[in-house]
């Protein structure tokens, strides 16, 4: 099993990189009514972030293997999603 360490280290990389996405989106912008979209993505990842740090950091788990794998699925999945929604910006 991959250490609590290392999922949080997941967590932050993979939504900090769609962050990035977006401010990197933003600057290549011309009209600055298309930035507030972005702005909505990066609110989403960062709730996502907070969300997914709680969970890590819950104690009163029964299973914890499958509770971190669960996280772990949980992490890609939402991470896809906003990838896709940057995509379609």
């Amino acid at each position: 099993m991959a250490s609590v360490k290392n999922l949080k280290k997941d967590i932050n990389y993979v939504l900090s990189d769609i962050i990035e996405e977006c401010y990197m989106w933003q600057m290549l912008q011309d009209d600055p009514k298309n930035v507030d979209k972005a702005e909505k993505i990066i609110d989403e990842a960062i709730a996502t972030f907070d969300e997914l740090i709680v969970k890590v950091n819950n104690k009163d788990v029964d299973d914890k293997k499958a509770h971190f794998k669960a996280l772990k699925s949980e992490l890609q999945t939402k991470g896809e999603t906003l990838l896709a929604k940057i995509e379609k910006l």
